[in-house]
């Protein structure tokens, strides 16, 4: 199986990143903040018409470009070397990925690529592909 789709989001992409989790130290617990839950419903929103029937259960080859939406002409198309940085913005949406049911878990993601943008909208490309063992 292999999909490629997209997701626009009209007011930017969400901010948030899998940093944003907190630990009370008094409870020993950890909870997410409000930008975090908002960043996590915006994603599984966009994701969640592209969603297989069934979570893959094989290997999986994932490659996710985020495009941020910038106003300044010059940089559209240039690589974007600022905050969020890739691995934290790519494991909160891979963590939505599994929760929307695209994979049974984001262990099975062997393969990444990975990479960001500035760009005139705000844009996610996600492709990805089972890998035959």
């Amino acid at each position: 199986m292999k999909d490629r789709f997209f997701l626009y989001f009209e007011q930017g992409l969400p901010k948030g990143t899998s940093q944003q989790i907190r630990h009370n130290r008094y409870t020993g617990r950890c909870y997410k903040d409000a930008k975090l839950e908002n960043s996590e419903n915006q994603f599984r929103l966009a994701l969640r018409p592209h969603a297989p029937k069934k979570p893959s259960d094989k290997p999986i080859k994932l490659s996710v470009f985020f495009y941020f939406d910038v106003k300044n002409k010059k940089l559209w198309g240039q690589p974007k070397p600022t905050r969020p940085d890739t691995e934290n913005y790519l494991k909160l949406f891979k963590d939505c990925m599994t929760k929307e049911g695209y994979w049974q878990d984001d262990a099975q993601v062997v393969d990444e690529h990975i990479k960001k943008f500035y760009a005139e909208k705000a844009c996610i490309v996600v492709e990805y592909k089972e890998i035959e063992e």
